[in-house]
């Protein structure tokens, strides 16, 4: 009898050794409440804040995480605390199976113009030759916050909803986190000097009979400006850092004047495959779209005037113009895409292009393969240069169906193509694969410089100041006339 109790008794010791045997698993991850923490207040003075998260060990046996720590360690501007335990690096912190802990973070900013817009770090786990992090973000300067307070379930994006009629101005900066919409019968305006900026994948979305009044100015270097919100050294000239501006179908009116958008992954989405409104109209004037992931305008059947733009130095087109109405005067185009910087080490671009500075077509394919038909009933380009660092930066393209509806037409253009363009019914004055000779595409400079060929745009076209509000008299094709 005393044997077999020994036994059982054995057993069960046996048995609980086992239970609490620590998981040593390499497979073995941790879980966490969330992968990254805002810390989105809005500071109007030296403040500090604390958030929380959850990590949970979701498995039935105990683990250690041999280390946390702040990937900055001791120059970071958050504090940890774990557990119970405080520092920037916290080692052998066990977990029970089944069981979670708290972590708290804390961030002290100081909210003036020299603080960084973002303040980022990341808590790094060390579990098991496994390394997993969750990211913190504090907003360093005092911003005018949109993040998403609407999470629908339909399949539509996290979104905010920009006040009915709003006006922005230049005494803060606005940040935009998600989808920031200009809701149906409203218009948003910037005035001169706006600063936007938007974190990854943000959307600044102008919806159905919505429209958006961008008013800068160049006097005073007063333009609106959107960019991303990594505002140091090493991501100034780094496309795909925010998602796009989307004019949607059914929006009115909208204007863009004196204005820089860079360093996104699309500068202006004109226009959806939507069926259910009237084709989205802009006018967009004096302006620099350039350093986009795909293209600096992507417009699907929409209604657009554009005169004295720069359009540059896009991941696949600068002008992607799928069907609808356009017309484009004293305009440069211009892609040396693989001549830049494009990530944060410096080095040039490894992918090359193989797509056109401009696309014209009379439709587009979805991504699920669906063909959308979109008559392009006029694009005419005058006093404009096409142009870019591979042999043809014009495709023409139209389905056999609707051949008949697409219609082009340019006068007076610098074109680098390999398409004929001696055919009247499409070209007048090209002069063909030459050279403009800009002052510095590596810094995307497109001004014109002493051996550009001049005084050759038609002209009849009276579009006065140039877009360094320069005086042209025999203007110069493209967006800046050449002053010696």
């Amino acid at each position: 009898m005393k044997n077999t109790l020994f036994i059982l008794l054995s057993l069960l010791v046996l048995a609980s050794c086992k239970k609490d045997q620590l998981l040593t698993d390499a497979d073995a991850k941790l879980d966490f409440s969330t992968d990254s923490v805002l810390f989105d207040t809005v500071f109007t003075q030296v403040g500090s804040t604390t958030k929380l998260f959850r990590i949970y060990n979701n498995h039935s046996q105990p683990m250690t995480i041999s280390n946390i720590h702040l990937l900055q360690g001791s120059s970071s501007q958050f504090r940890l605390n774990v557990d119970g335990v405080s520092g920037t690096s916290i080692n052998n912190v066990e977990i029970l199976g089944g069981d979670s802990l708290y972590a708290f973070v804390q961030v002290t900013v100081n909210p003036n113009q020299a603080s960084p817009l973002l303040i980022v770090d990341q808590v790094v786990f060390e579990t098991n030759g496994n390394t997993q992090s969750v990211y913190l973000t504090a907003i360093g300067r005092d911003v005018y916050l949109h993040k998403p307070d609407h999470f629908p379930t339909n399949g539509l994006p996290p979104y905010s909803i920009i006040s009915c009629n709003a006006t922005w101005t230049n005494d803060k900066p606005h940040l935009i986190f998600g989808f920031a919409v200009v809701d149906s019968g409203c218009t948003l305006t910037m005035m001169p000097g706006t600063q936007v900026y938007l974190h990854k994948n943000a959307v600044l979305w102008v919806y159905a009979y919505g429209s958006l009044q961008v008013l800068g100015d160049h006097a005073n270097n007063q333009e609106v400006t959107f960019e991303g919100d990594r505002l140091e050294p090493e991501y100034k000239e780094i496309p795909g850092q925010w998602g796009y501006i989307w004019l949607m179908n059914g929006s009115l009116n909208n204007k863009i004047d004196w204005a820089k958008i860079k360093n996104g992954a699309i500068g202006l989405k004109v226009g959806d495959n939507s069926q259910n409104y009237s084709r989205p109209s802009l006018n967009i004037s004096n302006t620099i779209i350039k350093n986009q992931k795909a293209a600096a305008i992507y417009a699907l059947g929409a209604q657009i005037y554009g005169y004295n733009n720069v359009f540059a130095n896009c991941g696949q087109f600068v002008a992607a113009l799928f069907g609808g109405s356009f017309r484009f005067e004293q305009c440069t185009f211009a892609n040396y895409w693989d001549s830049n910087p494009n990530n944060a080490t410096g080095s040039a671009t490894t992918a090359a292009r193989a797509t056109p500075a401009i696309q014209l077509t009379n439709y587009n394919i979805d991504y699920t393969g669906t063909t959308y038909v979109n008559p392009l009933d006029s694009a005419y380009f005058r006093n404009c240069i096409v142009t870019g660092d591979i042999a043809d930066e014009l495709a023409i393209d139209s389905t056999t169906a609707v051949a008949a509806n697409c219609h082009y037409f340019f006068q007076n253009c610098i074109i680098k193509t390999g398409l004929n363009v001696t055919n009247g019914a499409h070209y007048n004055t090209i002069s063909q694969n030459i050279n403009p000779v800009f002052k510095d595409v590596g810094k995307n400079d497109y001004n014109l410089t002493p051996t550009s060929p001049i005084n050759n745009g038609d002209p009849t076209l009276y579009i006065p100041l140039d877009l360094n509000t320069n005086f042209r008299d025999t203007p110069d094709i493209g967006a800046y006339e050449y002053i010696p």
